[in-house]
């Protein structure tokens, strides 16, 4: 099972919150070798999963790993050195979703340096964009990696749970660690409202238990989901669903980010409303587990209330809230488990 990190979204308009992070605050357009904040607010400390970075001075050359680590600085008007390119949820093979490549079209900046992560970080490629400060708050980084990234340049590693991190603490962390820690509380408030506005057209929603799954046709004795711990579920508890109880249990007795559980165990999914996995809206998936004996008898499969995800599109791709991702899909995001509901 590949590890997906993301939700969903079509091709809705950016707002302009989204777009410059802070509205009258938001800071002129920075190139990639600008300076990222204000002098006065450094030297500054941050404390992670592995102990504390200090950033003595102001970053002029900001480099970012693993997932939308990127979309902070860009959000606030400071283009990467280098940043990881992404091949799921890509949909012109380029390696940036398409928010990023919209706002670096508004920036009027070229696309940076992209580092294949394919079989990991690649340092060397990291370490040629000379880079004053690597960005890494959401991610899953070792401690090996850390050190490694650490000899680069100093690093901000994920906080507390591996590819745990919050999409207003990623920002909050990540705007702090570029002198812009004023302008990341701007973000998230307005990313915040955005959100709220959206949920609000969307009452369906309301008081609804939903489960982010992954359902493996070829396995349909396990149902994996993921715990809230992954800012999948994690976001949309955070908005104001409902988890059910199975996925809070489990929540609460591990640090993973996903888990599986017998397709037998019926009871444990009997207060799922909603139902979220990936697959081909237009295949088999919903008609695969509803005419199989086990999951058809799970009530949001038996009343329909399933919502595909299509795979490795865009729309997957924003699952994972990101800076840029929400204000350019979270409404169609809404609206296709709206339609669920």
């Amino acid at each position: 099972m590949h590890r997906l990190r993301l939700i969903a979204a079509t091709a809705a308009l950016m707002t302009p919150l989204a777009v410059t992070g802070c509205g009258d605050d938001a800071p002129e357009p920075e190139t990639a070798g600008d300076t990222a904040g204000s002098s006065s607010a450094f030297p500054v400390t941050l404390e992670h999963a592995y102990g504390e970075t200090t950033i003595e001075s102001e970053p002029e050359r900001v480099a970012t790993v693993a997932w939308a680590n990127h979309e902070v600085p860009l959000a606030l008007g400071v283009v990467p050195v280098g940043m990881a390119a992404v091949s799921w949820g890509d949909d012109d093979g380029d390696g940036v979703l398409p928010w990023v490549e919209e706002r670096l079209e508004e920036l009027g900046a070229e696309t940076p340096a992209l580092f294949d992560e394919t079989d990991g970080i690649d340092f060397e490629a990291v370490a040629a964009t000379a880079p004053d400060v690597i960005l890494a708050s959401y991610s899953g980084i070792s401690e090996e990696e850390y050190e490694t990234l650490s000899k680069i340049a100093p690093t901000i590693a994920y906080p507390d749970v591996a590819w745990g991190t919050s999409v207003q603490d990623m920002i909050l962390m990540n705007s702090e660690a570029l002198g812009l820690a004023d302008e990341g509380e701007h973000l998230v408030e307005d990313l915040d409202a955005t959100v709220a506005e959206s949920y609000a057209d969307h009452p369906e929603l309301a008081g609804k238990n939903i489960m982010f799954t992954y359902i493996d046709p070829a396995n349909l004795s396990q149902v994996g989901f993921y715990t809230t711990h992954d800012t999948r579920p994690g976001f949309l508890a955070a908005i104001g669903m409902g988890m059910p109880a199975v996925v809070t249990e489990a929540s609460a007795g591990t640090e993973e980010f996903y888990v599986t559980r017998s397709a037998e165990d019926l009871d444990a999914f009997d207060d799922v409303d909603i139902l979220v996995t990936y697959g081909d809206p237009e295949g088999d998936l919903v008609d695969t587990i509803s005419k199989d004996p086990v999951l058809s008898q799970i009530p949001a499969v038996k009343e329909g209330h399933v919502a595909v995800l299509e795979d490795s599109t865009p729309l997957a791709a924003s699952a994972n809230p990101s800076p840029l991702s929400i204000g350019w899909g979270i409404d169609d995001y809404l609206s296709l488990l709206a339609e669920a509901a």
